[in-house]
C-alpha cells in the first residue's frame, strides 16, 4: 500500500516560527516551520552564506544523500568542498520551500484550528492556503534572520529556485550581494502553466485522490501523481537528448502490462524511462504540495506590482547578477533569461548573461556541464574578492 511522505519519516534541521506569516492570499499561518539543510561553516563576521534555492520536485538535500531516495544530492557536482559553491569557503542553506513536503510548513502540516489549537492528526491538505514565490522567499528571510545573517554574499538558484532569486533581489536588494538566476523567467509562460495543469488534472483524476483527502484511506493518488511526473519531466529535456538517450530502441516489457503496444512483448526504453521517473517520485513528494506549489510557479511574475515593468522591479539595486540559460532549454528559453538582463541593464545593475550550448534541456542546470560550473565558480570568485571575502 503505498503511503504519503510525512515529516516523521526524517530528522530534519528545522526551526519554527510563532509570529504570523500573512501571506499573499490574506491568509495568516499563526505559525510556520522552515525546514533547511547547511553546509560549511558560517565564518565571524557572517559574510560567507550562500542560499540555494530549489527547484519544483527538488528539496533541501542538496549536496547529501536524500535521506528517503537514498540518491545523491541534487547539485552534488556544484555544492561541496572545492566545487564551484565550495563549502571550503562559504556558508549554504537550502531551505524546503513554504508549502513543501520535506518538513516546512505545507499541505502535510498539522492543520491549524479555528480556536488557535493545531489539530494533532489531521494534516491540512487541499485546505492549505494558497501560497506564492514571495511568500516563500518572506518565510526564508525569517531564516536567514534566525541564523544571525543581515546580508547573504550570494543567493542561487535553477527554475523555481531561479525565480526565487528574482523575488529576493526585488524585495531584499540590500540583504543580496550577489544573485544568479539560472534557466528560469520573470513570470511563467502561459505554455508552462498548461503544462502544470494537465499534471493537476492527472492527480484528479485518480481514483486514490479523494478530494484531497487521501490520507484518510491509507493510500495516495500515485498513479496520477506519477503522471503529472512523467509530463513535467518530458519538459526538462530536450528532442536531441530523447533521441541520444533512447531513440526508438525497445526492451522486454513488463509481464503485468496489458497495453496493445506491448502486444509483442516489448516497450519503447523512453516509456520505461518515464514509468521509472514517475514511480520513484511519488515515493518521496505529495500529491496536495504538488498542487500548492505549481500553483505558485503559475502566479509568478516579479514585475506585477510594478505595472509588468520588469526594470522597475529592480530600479537602484546594488546586487551583482549573473544570468544563466541553456540553448536547448525549450521550458526556460534564453529569450526569457535575455529580456531579464535586458530590464537589469535598464535598471542600471550589475549584469551579465551567458547562454551555454548544450542538447540536454532545462535539466542542464543539474547535470555534467563543465563550462557553466567555470563560470558559476568564476563569478563567485569575483564576487568574493569585490565582498571583501578572503580565500
Amino acid at each position: 500500500m503505498d503511503q504519503p511522505v510525512t515529516r516523521a519519516d526524517v530528522a530534519h534541521s528545522h526551526v519554527t516560527f510563532d509570529e504570523g506569516l500573512s501571506l499573499e492570499c490574506g491568509v495568516t499561518l499563526r505559525s510556520h516551520t522552515v525546514a533547511f539543510r547547511t553546509y560549511g561553516r558560517l565564518n565571524a563576521a557572517r559574510s560567507n552564506a550562500v542560499l540555494v534555492c530549489h527547484a519544483l520536485t527538488l528539496d533541501q538535500y542538496v549536496a547529501e544523500p536524500h535521506p528517503i531516495t537514498g540518491r545523491p544530492g541534487w547539485w552534488n557536482a556544484v555544492v561541496g568542498p572545492g566545487r564551484p559553491v565550495d563549502t571550503d569557503r562559504f556558508f549554504v542553506i537550502c531551505p524546503n520551500v513554504l508549502g513543501g513536503c520535506m518538513g516546512s510548513t505545507g499541505p502535510l502540516s498539522n492543520r491549524e484550528l479555528p480556536d488557535g489549537a493545531v489539530s494533532a492528526d489531521e494534516p491540512w491538505g487541499t485546505d492549505f492556503p494558497p501560497v506564492t514565490i514571495r511568500d516563500m522567499v518572506r518565510a526564508q528571510k525569517r531564516l536567514i534572520e534566525h541564523l544571525g545573517i543581515d546580508r547573504l554574499f550570494a543567493v542561487i538558484g535553477g527554475s523555481m529556485g531561479g525565480m526565487q532569486v528574482l523575488q529576493w533581489a526585488a524585495l531584499y536588494p540590500e540583504s543580496v550581494f550577489a544573485a544568479m538566476p539560472i534557466a528560469t523567467a520573470s513570470y511563467h509562460s502561459a505554455q508552462n502553466i498548461a503544462f502544470h495543469e494537465v499534471g493537476r488534472q492527472a492527480i484528479f483524476a485518480d481514483p486514490d485522490w479523494q478530494n484531497g483527502r487521501y490520507w484518510q484511506t491509507g493510500q495516495i493518488p500515485a498513479r496520477g501523481l506519477a503522471v503529472a511526473r512523467m509530463c513535467a519531466h518530458i519538459t526538462y529535456l530536450s528532442e536531441e537528448a530523447l533521441t541520444r538517450k533512447f531513440g526508438r530502441r525497445l526492451q522486454n516489457a513488463p509481464k503485468d502490462s496489458t497495453e496493445a503496444i506491448n502486444l509483442f512483448g516489448e516497450m519503447f526504453e523512453v516509456q520505461s524511462y518515464l514509468r521509472h521517473q514517475g514511480s520513484s517520485f511519488v515515493q518521496r513528494f505529495d500529491a496536495n504540495s504538488y498542487l500548492t506549489i505549481t500553483r505558485a510557479m503559475d502566479y509568478f511574475d516579479v514585475a506585477a506590482d510594478c505595472g509588468g515593468d520588469l526594470a522597475t522591479a529592480f530600479k537602484g539595486t546594488r546586487t551583482r547578477f549573473l544570468l544563466a540559460s541553456f540553448s536547448s532549454d525549450w521550458l526556460f528559453p534564453t529569450t526569457a533569461s535575455r529580456s531579464i538582463a535586458r530590464a537589469l541593464n535598464r535598471a542600471g545593475a550589475n549584469v551579465s548573461f551567458v547562454e551555454f550550448p548544450t542538447d540536454k534541456g532545462h535539466d542542464a542546470f543539474l547535470l555534467d556541464e563543465p563550462d557553466f560550473h567555470r563560470t558559476l565558480a568564476g563569478f563567485l570568485g569575483g564576487c568574493a574578492i569585490h565582498a571583501g571575502l578572503h580565500p
